[in-house]
């Protein structure tokens, strides 16, 4: 019975954990580096699950591909791009 409660508990705890990656590319643009230097790195700057930009800037790396922005929620009280106020 423990096992399966413990079996059950890991498979949650990487599920959950394959939800929260960051699918971001990083790369040095003037320096060479190995996967072993990228991810000692990249564990140094991710603080509780989520990664840290100015942490990775801050040692040399840059993003390739921008994080996945929230979409905006629009006001339903704004008025439409391009019409003006009627009186």
């Amino acid at each position: 019975m423990r096992g399966n409660v413990a079996l059950s508990v890991l498979v949650i705890g990487i599920v959950v954990s394959a939800c929260a990656t960051d699918d971001r590319e990083w790369l040095k643009l003037d320096q060479k580096y190995t996967t072993a230097e990228f991810r000692r790195d990249l564990s140094e700057c991710t603080i509780k699950g989520k990664l840290d930009d100015e942490c990775m800037k801050a040692r040399g790396w840059v993003s390739v591909t921008p994080p996945k922005a929230e979409q905006k929620k629009e006001d339903p009280l704004s008025q439409p791009a391009g019409r003006g106020y009627r009186r």
